[in-house]
């Protein structure tokens, strides 16, 4: 009885690799795409671009700042550099892309990399703070996404790729604004994956970990002490990395792009209503979901820990001041 039980789980495996490509989206092809970066002047956004490049792709860069890009590359294709803030006027960002169209022609796909992060315990952050991150997080990539989605439904193709982060999966002490901004993508992707798959236009939600980029290193500047210890639980990754593992999953339709151990288990236990691309991944984490919670209590108590000692040592050392 388990040997036959065993033969109809291989059967029934085998069978959803043979069936998964069949209700994947055929992918992207890059060379003598367009392909329009936000927030490409440095980091992550800046290596997906030369990524994309580098598979053939024409570029247009959107940034608050004119970047030289690609210097150290051989010019084949057209690198186009446009200077706007994407979260402040709608109008100026369409524009922006409709200049981009006339010179590029129609826009393949779009990588939303326009964005940045602040932390501080909730009562010291300034309002101020969520409504600009907000702003950048979340309207900076509603605004690109809403100029070009008319015309990816009109010619049946595209790619529109919004890039979260691991803590738009998982709530962190220090980041009750940056979160909340990040979370607001995922909700965005859902819905509008679901309006637009019909029409052959796929979109991906990245994830990724802790990156070391400019962006990073003038975040840590401010990160309370409990952030940051809970943030040296996991390596710190390289943009390159993350850009091409951004720039694969993007071009095979994958609604989630992941990296590392980690990204694997939290966007298997937050997967929640997320579409999938494939029967196969829905069954992985159908599979895996009880294991991995399992894991994820051992890491929030891990996490609960880290607060609590260093509330604890900051109540003692105020005692100790004040009894000096």
């Amino acid at each position: 009885m388990l040997l036959l039980a065993a033969a109809f789980l291989v059967a029934f495996v085998l069978l959803l690799y043979m069936v998964s490509p069949l209700i994947s989206p055929k992918p992207l092809a890059l060379p003598g795409a367009h392909v329009v970066v936000t927030g490409g002047s440095s980091g992550i956004g800046k290596c997906i671009a030369i990524e994309c490049y580098k598979q053939g792709a024409f570029i247009t860069l959107v940034a608050r700042n004119e970047v030289r890009l690609l210097e150290s590359h051989s010019v084949t294709q057209v690198v186009l550099c446009i200077s706007v803030d994407v979260s402040q006027d709608y109008n100026q960002v369409e524009n922006v892309i409709k200049q981009a169209q006339e010179k590029l022609g129609p826009v393949d796909m779009l990588v939303n990399c326009a964005g940045m992060a602040m932390s501080g315990k909730f009562e010291d952050l300034e309002v101020s703070t969520f409504e600009r991150l907000m702003s950048i997080n979340y309207l900076g990539s509603v605004y690109p996404s809403r100029a070009v989605i008319t015309t990816m439904k009109e010619r049946r193709v595209g790619r529109i790729v919004f890039v979260s982060s691991q803590a738009g999966q998982l709530g962190l002490f220090g980041f009750t604004a940056y979160s909340a901004s990040k979370f607001a993508i995922r909700g965005l992707a859902e819905a509008l994956q679901m309006e637009v798959k019909p029409y052959n236009v796929y979109i991906t939600v990245a994830y990724p970990p802790d990156t070391d980029t400019p962006g990073f290193a003038e975040e840590n500047r401010t990160k309370p002490l409990e952030t940051r210890l809970i943030s040296e639980t996991t390596s710190v990754c390289k943009p390159e990395q993350v850009a091409k593992q951004i720039v694969k999953d993007a071009i095979q339709g994958n609604f989630n792009s992941s990296l590392g151990s980690d990204g694997y288990m939290l966007s298997a236990l937050t997967c929640g209503m997320a579409p999938v691309t494939s029967i196969t991944e829905g069954l992985q984490q159908v599979v895996t979901m009880g294991l991995f919670r399992t894991i994820a209590l051992f890491y929030l108590g891990s996490f609960d820990s880290i607060v609590r000692r260093c509330m604890m040592q900051r109540e003692k050392s105020e005692i100790a001041d004040k009894t000096a």
